[in-house]
């Protein structure tokens, strides 16, 4: 099941100004938008496999795009996961 206030996060910080004051603060960020403390949790900690099946999958990868996380690191720690989130892992 998807999580609004998740994708929502995300999709906000496509934004630069949004996506650089994640950047330097993700807890500020993340206190802005009332996420469960297991989803607040696994995005500060980067945790693909946990946020995954939250949220749409364009989003995800954008979201660890916008934080600094190369596409091969994403895509491996995808692969490590197991989630399945409609990714196309392979290009």
């Amino acid at each position: 099941m998807t999580d609004y206030w998740l994708s929502k996060l995300f999709f906000d910080l496509r934004q630069p100004d949004r996506a650089a004051g994640y950047r330097r603060d993700p807890a500020a960020v993340v206190a802005e938008y009332p996420l469960t403390p297991e989803l607040r949790s696994a995005v500060l900690a980067n945790d693909v496999a946990r946020l995954a099946p939250h949220t749409n999958p364009y989003l995800l990868r954008y979201f660890f795009a916008a934080i600094g996380m190369s596409d091969a690191e994403f895509i491996q720690r995808l692969r490590a996961s197991g989630a399945s989130t409609g990714v196309r892992a392979g290009g």
